[in-house]
């Protein structure tokens, strides 16, 4: 890490990926590092020879332990532990390590494997978690589904999670409603998601084309959107969807099948780089996630002057959608109203812009240069103290 006036380094799993979470590191170690100046060093486990999805800065260093924690996902409980162990150790060693040798003024992490023992790494950093999800799922435990085995650890792991929140200097959730998850801490603060781009001019929304973005997932809600395309189509038979992002797309596909959605006005395409240009070119946004920690395609979609359409799951779209002002909140997970709604905008152009330029303003507040500062502020307090 080349010494500036301040250097921070992130701790996050992976960046090779097209999700939100690597969008905002990438986003921020980018204007830290261009903007302010700052030194900047992203450490991941994952992503073997991979590069970063999104564009990086050549002065934002990367390190990859290439530890592979991926692995876990295919093997059978009772090595799962075992090797996870093995790799924790490995983790935390690398990971001291490098830091008492960066010596950093600033340690972020994304609130995953290395908040087990972040805090008890005594180099001289000011340690900040950035929590992306809401606190009803973060890391998605469901004791409903365990065994015994997997209880115990999940209540071991829950019991232990507070005390190590609540060693950190500081946590930053995305909403207010965040904000409210977490009473029993008091070193909580908002600072939401920033747009990872500039947008020059907004779409003309003349384009008869729905689009939506998100992981091929159970928590994304695309068998939702599929089930009120469904409904759609039969009745708006110029309009398309595309639906883009990454993981398995073989159930979905499946689905339309079940469902009779024609395959050449309804598209399951894979991860997109450049999503500015697909909601310029797009008339509509929906997001069917099921939960979202923020949802920062929403401010994405607003910032390119285009209506969303939302479920009102915990959290995010409610603290960015002003319902009938710059888009819709349907009461989760009510499909046939999210048709309805969806067609009312199709029928209605002077609705679908008038909420576009709502929206866009809206989206204002969320640039770079504002969240930035608000970042900028943090550090100054934290290093002051």
């Amino acid at each position: 890490m080349i010494r500036s006036s301040c250097n921070i380094v992130f701790c996050t799993p992976a960046i090779y990926s097209a999700g939100g979470v690597e969008r905002v590191v990438a986003v921020k170690s980018n204007y830290f590092a261009e903007q302010l100046g700052y030194g900047v060093t992203i450490i991941v486990t994952e992503g073997r020879g991979r590069d970063c999805f999104f564009p990086l800065s050549d002065r934002v260093e990367v390190i990859n332990y290439e530890l592979y924690f991926e692995e876990l996902w295919r093997l059978p409980f009772w090595k799962k532990v075992f090797v996870y162990l093995c790799k924790q150790y490995e983790y935390k060693r690398r990971l001291k390590a490098d830091l008492i040798r960066m010596h950093p003024d600033f340690v972020i992490t994304t609130l995953r494997r290395e908040i087990n023992f972040i805090t008890k790494i005594h180099d001289g950093s000011i340690k900040i978690g950035e929590l992306h999800v809401n606190r009803a799922n973060y890391r998605n435990i469901d004791e409903k589904d365990s065994n015994w085995v997997k209880k115990i650890f999940a209540r071991i792991w829950k019991n232990n999670l507070l005390e190590h929140l609540n060693h950190l200097d500081k946590m930053v959730v995305l909403t207010d409603n965040a904000l409210s998850d977490w009473p029993e801490l008091c070193n909580v603060v908002k600072i939401p998601d920033a747009l990872p781009f500039r947008v020059d001019g907004k779409s003309n929304l003349t384009a008869k084309r729905v689009v939506s973005i998100g992981r091929y997932a159970y928590d994304k809600g695309n068998d939702l959107l599929l089930q009120a395309w469904a409904v759609v189509e039969k009745n708006m038979p110029d309009w398309t969807l595309d639906i883009y992002g990454s993981g398995n797309k073989e159930s979905y596909q499946k689905l339309m099948d079940e469902l009779g959605i024609d395959p050449h006005r309804c598209h399951l395409y894979g991860p997109v780089s450049d999503v500015k240009t697909e909601y310029l070119s797009s008339s509509i946004f929906v997001l069917p996630s099921r939960f979202e920690g923020f949802g920062l395609v929403i401010i994405e979609a607003m910032a390119c002057g285009i209506p969303v359409i939302a479920f009102d799951c915990e959290n995010g779209p409610r603290s960015i959608i002003t319902d009938g002002e710059n888009g819709f909140l349907i009461p989760a997970f009510d499909v046939n109203l999210m048709a309805e709604k969806v067609m009312l905008l199709m029928k209605n152009q002077e609705l679908q812009y008038r909420m576009g330029e709502n929206a866009q303003k809206a989206a204002s507040q969320y640039e770079m240069d504002k969240i930035g500062l608000q970042w900028k502020h943090l550090f100054d307090e934290l290093k002051g103290q």
